[in-house]
């Protein structure tokens, strides 16, 4: 049996020869859907680390009052509507009036992305992202401490000059020196480092590893723009009172903003779960696009592929006809052309597989997650490409196999 399934192959193998640039292009086309479904799947999963693990804005049951919903509707590339900034005596108005139980209140706003920040004789690019923020700011974002401490209340009371700094820095500065209490200039202002945070790496091309964060009102003496917009976000302890939370925060920020019983919310509320729903819903569309197009250019290899296999019949009736004639059986003939086109099937496959998760490896690279082969998108791969091989096989099969021995012989 295996003697015969390795004749079978061989055959196959000199065939393909006979019809190499055919055989080519239908091989390509049928690494194309591969690619499409092996790299978009594995893409979608780099993604989906990526947002997940990299939450910036947001930890888990956390919630932020900001500017805009995470989703505001445009017409003729203009917002829907214009909502005032949140500005500094609105977060400070809130966190006065805000006292629901088992909650706890950050404040923060971006001070500037292009800071350049020194420590002696060295200096950064000019490409730190410099946040103002209080004590509970890295608790509420997710971010955790890898060395030395966060801030305190004491710290932000006292308007303390000291400063937690992204993991970035020891590359970019400090090299193997330990950065706790060295001292960088920001704007001519010296800041103690008290932290320094966990590596969260990019999310497209933002780096989250190189930034400083000092205390909000030494930051608010430091950049004194107008209209800076803050940003508040509520952690609660229990998720079970996040609800109560929500409602109590919405119901302070519209007095803070002077708003009417019947006025419309000028101001958006976002849950972390809100964007991972969100992340979910594209991941889905992304997955669902992934099977569509795979499965348009697979038909498509799917007609190359019977073509091929429909003209190799034709352009080897004598050699069935003579292979009838000494014995050959219809299953041995129609199991040569099967495997032919299982044969050419698996090339395409082996190839899509291969650049599927180069395109998945790159894709990984550039969110900078760790990549994991896909191996659920490899088996669908697989059993996509023997399908393909026998709906493309079975009619040219049958054909060969039902073909006159005599009248095979007079082919020419």
């Amino acid at each position: 049996m295996f003697n015969l399934f390795r004749e079978n192959v061989r055959i196959a193998l000199n065939s393909i020869k006979t019809q190499l640039l055919k055989t080519i292009l239908t091989i390509v086309i049928i690494s194309l859907g591969i690619m499409a479904l092996v790299g978009t799947l594995s893409g979608v999963d780099a993604m989906e680390k990526n947002f997940g693990g990299n939450f910036d804005t947001m930890g888990s049951n956390t919630f932020n009052i900001q500017r805009y919903e995470f989703s505001i509707q445009r017409h003729g590339g203009a917002r829907e509507k214009i909502n005032p900034i949140i500005s500094y005596n609105h977060v400070r108005r809130f966190v006065e009036n805000y006292n629901y139980p088992y909650t706890q209140t950050s404040i923060s706003f971006r001070c500037t992305n292009v800071a350049e920040v020194k420590y002696e004789s060295e200096k950064t690019d000019p490409e730190v992202q410099v946040y103002g923020a209080n004590e509970h700011y890295l608790v509420n974002t997710g971010s955790k401490v890898e060395s030395g401490r966060g801030f305190s209340s004491f710290d932000i009371e006292n308007n303390s000059k000291v400063c937690v700094i992204g993991s970035d820095f020891l590359k970019n500065l400090f090299e193997i020196e330990n950065p706790i209490g060295k001292t960088i200039s920001i704007r001519g202002v010296k800041f103690k480092v008290i932290g320094v945070l966990e590596s969260k790496g990019s999310s497209f091309g933002n780096n989250q590893d190189l930034k400083v964060i000092i205390p909000i009102q030494v930051a608010r003496g430091i950049y004194t723009a107008p209209n800076i917009n803050y940003t508040i976000s509520i952690k609660v302890d229990d998720n079970t009172i996040l609800e109560g939370a929500q409602d109590e925060a919405i119901k302070v920020f519209r007095n803070v903003r002077k708003l009417q019983p019947l006025e419309k919310d000028n101001f958006g509320l976002q849950r972390s779960d809100d964007l991972i729903s969100i992340i979910a819903d594209v991941s889905g569309y992304l997955r669902f696009a992934a099977w569509i197009i795979s499965i348009i250019t697979i038909l498509g290899s799917s007609i190359a592929l019977m073509n091929i296999m429909l003209v190799t019949v034709s352009q080897r009736t004598r050699e069935i006809g003579i292979r009838k004639a000494i014995g050959a059986k219809r299953s041995a003939i129609s199991t040569q052309f099967f495997i032919e086109a299982i044969v050419i099937g698996q090339f395409g496959c082996v190839l899509g597989i291969i650049l599927g998760i180069l395109v998945g490896y790159g894709m990984a690279k550039f969110f900078e997650v760790e990549f994991n082969i896909p191996w659920m998108a490899m088996v669908a791969a697989v059993i996509m490409s023997l399908l393909v091989a026998l709906i493309s096989g079975i009619f040219p099969a049958i054909k060969a196999a039902r073909l006159d021995p005599i009248e095979s012989l007079r082919y020419e």
